[in-house]
Protein backbone atom coordinates (compact mmCIF):
# COMPACT_ATOMS: atom_id res chain seq x y z
CA UNK A 1 0.00 0.00 0.00
CA UNK A 2 1.18 2.90 -0.99
CA UNK A 3 1.66 5.63 1.88
CA UNK A 4 2.53 9.41 2.12
CA UNK A 5 5.50 10.89 0.69
CA UNK A 6 6.30 14.58 1.21
CA UNK A 7 8.48 14.77 -2.19
CA UNK A 8 5.35 13.82 -4.18
CA UNK A 9 4.36 16.87 -6.41
CA UNK A 10 2.12 17.22 -9.46
CA UNK A 11 5.36 16.21 -11.54
CA UNK A 12 5.40 13.14 -9.88
CA UNK A 13 2.04 11.81 -11.81
CA UNK A 14 3.16 9.08 -14.04
CA UNK A 15 2.24 9.20 -18.12
CA UNK A 16 -1.26 8.91 -18.38
CA UNK A 17 -1.45 8.48 -22.02
CA UNK A 18 -4.13 6.60 -23.42
CA UNK A 19 -6.39 7.15 -20.50
CA UNK A 20 -9.77 8.77 -20.59
CA UNK A 21 -10.85 11.23 -17.85
CA UNK A 22 -13.76 12.94 -17.51
CA UNK A 23 -13.30 15.66 -14.57
CA UNK A 24 -16.12 17.45 -13.07
CA UNK A 25 -16.35 21.18 -11.99
CA UNK A 26 -13.53 21.52 -14.34
CA UNK A 27 -13.62 25.26 -15.06
CA UNK A 28 -12.28 26.82 -11.91
CA UNK A 29 -10.53 25.54 -9.05
CA UNK A 30 -9.41 21.93 -8.21
CA UNK A 31 -10.88 20.84 -10.91
CA UNK A 32 -8.89 23.46 -12.70
CA UNK A 33 -5.82 21.95 -11.67
CA UNK A 34 -7.05 18.38 -11.46
CA UNK A 35 -8.18 18.77 -14.94
CA UNK A 36 -4.72 20.56 -16.42
CA UNK A 37 -2.13 18.08 -14.75
CA UNK A 38 -4.10 14.69 -16.16
CA UNK A 39 -3.82 16.35 -19.72
CA UNK A 40 -0.21 17.56 -19.47
CA UNK A 41 0.42 13.99 -18.30
CA UNK A 42 -1.06 12.82 -21.45
CA UNK A 43 -4.50 11.56 -20.87
CA UNK A 44 -7.41 12.62 -22.95
CA UNK A 45 -9.54 14.89 -20.47
CA UNK A 46 -13.29 16.16 -20.72
CA UNK A 47 -13.83 19.19 -18.75
CA UNK A 48 -17.46 18.60 -17.88
CA UNK A 49 -18.72 22.05 -16.61
CA UNK A 50 -22.06 23.68 -15.47
CA UNK A 51 -21.89 26.57 -17.59
CA UNK A 52 -20.84 25.72 -21.20
CA UNK A 53 -19.21 29.13 -21.60
CA UNK A 54 -17.23 28.55 -18.89
CA UNK A 55 -15.99 25.39 -19.70
CA UNK A 56 -14.92 26.38 -23.18
CA UNK A 57 -12.57 29.41 -21.55
CA UNK A 58 -11.44 26.53 -19.07
CA UNK A 59 -10.19 24.22 -22.13
CA UNK A 60 -8.86 27.45 -24.38
CA UNK A 61 -6.94 28.12 -20.95
CA UNK A 62 -5.95 24.33 -21.03
CA UNK A 63 -4.82 24.35 -24.64
CA UNK A 64 -3.29 27.49 -24.54
CA UNK A 65 -0.90 25.97 -21.53
CA UNK A 66 -0.31 23.00 -22.98
CA UNK A 67 -0.65 22.67 -26.93
CA UNK A 68 -1.32 19.38 -28.10
CA UNK A 69 -3.12 18.46 -25.20
CA UNK A 70 -6.21 16.32 -25.44
CA UNK A 71 -9.03 17.99 -23.87
CA UNK A 72 -12.27 18.95 -24.73
CA UNK A 73 -15.65 20.37 -22.75
CA UNK A 74 -19.14 19.02 -22.31
CA UNK A 75 -21.98 20.56 -20.41
CA UNK A 76 -23.00 19.07 -17.24
CA UNK A 77 -25.07 20.47 -14.28
CA UNK A 78 -25.28 18.18 -11.30
CA UNK A 79 -28.39 20.32 -10.72
CA UNK A 80 -30.32 18.59 -12.80
CA UNK A 81 -31.28 15.17 -13.64
CA UNK A 82 -31.92 15.76 -17.23
CA UNK A 83 -28.67 17.00 -17.50
CA UNK A 84 -26.89 14.12 -16.28
CA UNK A 85 -28.53 11.92 -18.31
CA UNK A 86 -28.00 13.92 -21.40
CA UNK A 87 -24.10 14.10 -20.02
CA UNK A 88 -24.60 10.00 -20.49
CA UNK A 89 -26.67 9.54 -23.22
CA UNK A 90 -23.96 11.62 -25.12
CA UNK A 91 -20.84 9.48 -24.05
CA UNK A 92 -19.26 8.54 -27.44
CA UNK A 93 -16.25 7.34 -26.53
CA UNK A 94 -15.77 3.18 -26.37
CA UNK A 95 -14.70 3.83 -22.17
CA UNK A 96 -14.00 5.93 -19.63
CA UNK A 97 -10.95 5.33 -17.38
CA UNK A 98 -11.12 7.76 -14.58
CA UNK A 99 -14.38 9.70 -12.95
CA UNK A 100 -13.10 12.57 -10.46
CA UNK A 101 -16.46 13.78 -9.38
CA UNK A 102 -15.47 17.44 -7.63
CA UNK A 103 -17.78 19.48 -8.68
CA UNK A 104 -19.76 21.03 -5.70
CA UNK A 105 -21.09 24.03 -3.49
CA UNK A 106 -20.68 24.84 -0.17
CA UNK A 107 -22.64 26.50 2.47
CA UNK A 108 -25.27 28.11 -0.33
CA UNK A 109 -28.62 29.75 0.76
CA UNK A 110 -31.40 27.69 0.82
CA UNK A 111 -32.75 26.47 -2.52
CA UNK A 112 -33.55 23.65 -4.76
CA UNK A 113 -32.33 21.81 -7.58
CA UNK A 114 -34.84 21.60 -10.81
CA UNK A 115 -35.63 17.85 -9.30
CA UNK A 116 -36.66 19.38 -5.39
CA UNK A 117 -33.48 18.52 -3.60
CA UNK A 118 -31.47 20.77 -1.16
CA UNK A 119 -29.17 22.37 -3.90
CA UNK A 120 -26.14 21.13 -1.29
CA UNK A 121 -27.49 17.53 -0.63
CA UNK A 122 -28.65 17.32 -4.89
CA UNK A 123 -25.63 18.38 -5.98
CA UNK A 124 -22.81 17.07 -4.11
CA UNK A 125 -24.27 14.01 -3.52
CA UNK A 126 -26.96 12.98 -5.42
CA UNK A 127 -25.41 14.64 -8.71
CA UNK A 128 -22.50 12.80 -8.33
CA UNK A 129 -24.05 9.35 -7.52
CA UNK A 130 -26.90 10.00 -10.36
CA UNK A 131 -23.56 10.38 -12.40
CA UNK A 132 -21.53 7.79 -11.91
CA UNK A 133 -24.18 5.19 -11.91
CA UNK A 134 -25.21 6.39 -15.70
CA UNK A 135 -21.54 6.36 -16.62
CA UNK A 136 -20.62 2.74 -14.84
CA UNK A 137 -21.30 1.07 -18.02
CA UNK A 138 -18.86 3.13 -19.82
CA UNK A 139 -16.47 2.59 -16.85
CA UNK A 140 -16.34 -0.80 -16.36
CA UNK A 141 -15.47 -1.48 -20.53
CA UNK A 142 -11.75 -0.19 -19.01
CA UNK A 143 -9.37 -2.56 -18.39
CA UNK A 144 -8.57 -0.42 -14.96
CA UNK A 145 -11.21 1.75 -14.48
CA UNK A 146 -11.60 4.30 -11.23
CA UNK A 147 -13.85 7.09 -9.37
CA UNK A 148 -12.43 9.46 -7.33
CA UNK A 149 -15.19 11.54 -5.23
CA UNK A 150 -14.24 14.98 -3.60
CA UNK A 151 -14.80 14.71 -0.01
CA UNK A 152 -13.95 17.14 2.79
CA UNK A 153 -11.88 17.29 6.12
CA UNK A 154 -15.31 19.00 7.03
CA UNK A 155 -17.24 15.83 7.06
CA UNK A 156 -15.41 14.44 10.67
CA UNK A 157 -17.39 17.37 12.23
CA UNK A 158 -20.93 16.64 10.32
CA UNK A 159 -23.89 16.24 12.43
CA UNK A 160 -25.11 13.20 9.64
CA UNK A 161 -29.03 13.38 10.17
CA UNK A 162 -30.76 10.75 7.79
CA UNK A 163 -33.98 11.94 8.18
CA UNK A 164 -32.83 15.27 7.76
CA UNK A 165 -30.68 14.87 4.12
CA UNK A 166 -32.87 16.93 2.23
CA UNK A 167 -33.88 19.63 4.37
CA UNK A 168 -36.70 18.42 5.17
CA UNK A 169 -36.81 19.95 8.63
CA UNK A 170 -34.71 23.24 9.51
CA UNK A 171 -31.69 24.31 7.17
CA UNK A 172 -28.52 25.29 8.05
CA UNK A 173 -26.24 25.86 5.11
CA UNK A 174 -23.03 24.05 7.12
CA UNK A 175 -24.63 21.51 8.65
CA UNK A 176 -26.30 20.83 4.95
CA UNK A 177 -22.55 21.17 3.89
CA UNK A 178 -21.00 18.46 6.00
CA UNK A 179 -23.51 16.60 5.81
CA UNK A 180 -23.27 16.28 1.93
CA UNK A 181 -19.87 15.46 2.11
CA UNK A 182 -20.24 12.90 4.90
CA UNK A 183 -22.53 11.46 1.90
CA UNK A 184 -19.90 11.69 -0.58
CA UNK A 185 -17.46 9.63 1.92
CA UNK A 186 -19.97 6.74 3.00
CA UNK A 187 -20.63 7.01 -0.98
CA UNK A 188 -17.38 6.45 -2.68
CA UNK A 189 -16.87 3.88 -0.05
CA UNK A 190 -20.16 1.90 -0.61
CA UNK A 191 -19.28 1.58 -4.59
CA UNK A 192 -16.02 -0.35 -3.74
CA UNK A 193 -17.97 -2.76 -0.94
CA UNK A 194 -20.44 -3.50 -4.06
CA UNK A 195 -18.21 -3.58 -6.75
CA UNK A 196 -15.79 -6.07 -4.33
CA UNK A 197 -18.93 -8.38 -3.88
CA UNK A 198 -19.73 -8.39 -7.73
CA UNK A 199 -15.67 -8.99 -8.60
CA UNK A 200 -15.19 -6.36 -10.45
CA UNK A 201 -11.73 -4.36 -11.02
CA UNK A 202 -13.16 -0.88 -10.11
CA UNK A 203 -11.76 1.47 -7.71
CA UNK A 204 -13.04 4.18 -5.80
CA UNK A 205 -11.86 6.55 -3.71
CA UNK A 206 -12.38 9.44 -1.89
CA UNK A 207 -10.19 12.28 -1.05
CA UNK A 208 -10.19 15.57 1.20
CA UNK A 209 -8.51 18.39 -0.57
CA UNK A 210 -7.83 20.48 3.15
CA UNK A 211 -8.16 24.38 2.97
CA UNK A 212 -7.63 25.47 -0.50
CA UNK A 213 -8.04 28.86 -2.69
CA UNK A 214 -11.03 28.52 -4.94
CA UNK A 215 -14.20 30.34 -5.37
CA UNK A 216 -16.48 28.27 -3.80
CA UNK A 217 -17.15 30.22 -1.26
CA UNK A 218 -17.82 33.01 -3.36
CA UNK A 219 -19.22 32.06 -6.63
CA UNK A 220 -22.52 30.48 -7.88
CA UNK A 221 -25.25 31.22 -5.53
CA UNK A 222 -22.57 32.66 -3.15
CA UNK A 223 -22.10 35.33 -5.66
CA UNK A 224 -25.48 37.09 -4.30
CA UNK A 225 -24.40 37.19 -0.63
CA UNK A 226 -23.08 41.03 -0.82
CA UNK A 227 -20.14 42.90 -1.61
CA UNK A 228 -19.11 42.58 2.43
CA UNK A 229 -19.12 39.10 2.29
CA UNK A 230 -17.45 38.63 -0.47
CA UNK A 231 -15.08 40.89 0.52
CA UNK A 232 -14.40 38.70 4.01
CA UNK A 233 -14.19 35.87 2.23
CA UNK A 234 -11.83 36.58 -0.36
CA UNK A 235 -9.27 38.01 3.10
CA UNK A 236 -10.07 34.91 4.90
CA UNK A 237 -9.36 32.62 1.65
CA UNK A 238 -6.07 34.62 0.79
CA UNK A 239 -4.57 34.54 4.72
CA UNK A 240 -5.71 31.12 5.91
CA UNK A 241 -6.25 28.85 2.85
CA UNK A 242 -3.33 27.31 0.50
CA UNK A 243 -3.10 27.39 -3.01
CA UNK A 244 -5.36 25.64 -5.35
CA UNK A 245 -2.25 23.13 -6.90
CA UNK A 246 -1.66 22.25 -3.31
CA UNK A 247 -5.57 21.53 -2.81
CA UNK A 248 -5.68 19.68 -5.85
CA UNK A 249 -2.87 16.85 -4.61
CA UNK A 250 -5.28 14.73 -2.75
CA UNK A 251 -7.47 13.99 -5.72
CA UNK A 252 -4.31 13.80 -8.43
CA UNK A 253 -2.55 11.35 -6.26
CA UNK A 254 -6.25 9.48 -5.97
CA UNK A 255 -6.12 9.59 -9.30
CA UNK A 256 -2.75 8.43 -10.61
CA UNK A 257 -0.83 6.63 -8.19
CA UNK A 258 -0.66 3.04 -9.67
CA UNK A 259 -1.23 0.85 -6.92
CA UNK A 260 -3.29 2.89 -4.42
CA UNK A 261 -5.99 0.18 -3.54
CA UNK A 262 -10.11 0.62 -3.83
CA UNK A 263 -11.78 2.04 -0.48
CA UNK A 264 -8.35 4.45 0.29
CA UNK A 265 -9.63 7.84 2.02
CA UNK A 266 -6.17 10.02 0.85
CA UNK A 267 -6.32 13.23 3.35
CA UNK A 268 -3.54 15.94 3.95
CA UNK A 269 -1.29 14.77 6.32
CA UNK A 270 -1.32 17.96 8.63
CA UNK A 271 -3.42 19.07 11.80
CA UNK A 272 -7.02 18.24 11.35
CA UNK A 273 -6.16 17.21 7.71
CA UNK A 274 -6.15 20.99 6.52
CA UNK A 275 -3.08 21.16 4.80
CA UNK A 276 0.22 18.56 4.05
CA UNK A 277 0.82 15.91 1.79
CA UNK A 278 -1.41 12.87 0.94
CA UNK A 279 -1.90 10.44 2.73
CA UNK A 280 -4.29 7.21 3.32
CA UNK A 281 -6.80 7.15 6.22
CA UNK A 282 -8.80 4.55 7.21
CA UNK A 283 -9.83 5.33 10.50
CA UNK A 284 -12.32 7.51 9.76
CA UNK A 285 -15.68 6.57 11.42
CA UNK A 286 -18.13 6.80 7.93
CA UNK A 287 -15.84 4.43 6.41
CA UNK A 288 -16.67 1.85 8.63
CA UNK A 289 -20.55 2.88 8.83
CA UNK A 290 -21.58 0.09 6.58
CA UNK A 291 -25.27 0.09 7.72
CA UNK A 292 -25.94 3.77 7.11
CA UNK A 293 -23.80 4.23 4.00
CA UNK A 294 -25.77 0.69 2.74
CA UNK A 295 -29.81 3.25 3.67
CA UNK A 296 -27.78 6.22 2.11
CA UNK A 297 -27.42 3.92 -1.51
CA UNK A 298 -31.10 2.95 -1.05
CA UNK A 299 -32.13 6.37 -0.59
CA UNK A 300 -30.17 7.69 -3.72
CA UNK A 301 -31.06 5.01 -6.00
CA UNK A 302 -34.80 5.72 -4.96
CA UNK A 303 -34.40 9.51 -5.71
CA UNK A 304 -32.69 9.87 -8.55
CA UNK A 305 -34.04 6.87 -10.51
CA UNK A 306 -30.48 5.46 -11.10
CA UNK A 307 -29.79 2.12 -9.95
CA UNK A 308 -26.57 0.85 -10.30
CA UNK A 309 -25.72 -1.98 -12.29
CA UNK A 310 -22.44 -3.67 -11.86
CA UNK A 311 -23.18 -6.97 -14.13
CA UNK A 312 -24.40 -6.99 -17.75
CA UNK A 313 -27.74 -8.43 -16.32
CA UNK A 314 -28.42 -7.35 -12.34
CA UNK A 315 -27.70 -4.78 -9.88
CA UNK A 316 -25.56 -5.42 -7.02
CA UNK A 317 -27.84 -7.31 -4.05
CA UNK A 318 -25.97 -7.24 -0.48
CA UNK A 319 -26.06 -10.50 1.12
CA UNK A 320 -28.61 -11.30 3.72
CA UNK A 321 -25.83 -11.40 6.37
CA UNK A 322 -24.54 -8.08 5.03
CA UNK A 323 -27.51 -6.44 5.85
CA UNK A 324 -27.53 -4.24 8.95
Amino acid sequence: MPSASHNWTLDSIPDQSGRLAVVTGANSGIGQVTAEALARRGAHVVLACRSPQRGQAALDRLLAQAPGAHAEARPLDLASLASIRAFADGWDHDRLDLLVNNAGVAMVPFARTADGFESQFGINHLGTFALTGLMLSHLLASPDPRVVTVSSEGQRFARYDPDNLNAERRYRAMFAYLQSKRANLYFATELQRRADAAGLKLRSVAVAPGLTRTNVLTGGANGNRGRLYGALIRLLVRAAFRPTPEGAKTSLYAATVPDLPGGAYVVPDGPLQLRGEPVLRNQERAIHDTATARRLWKLSEKLTGVPFRLSDDATYTAHPAQEA
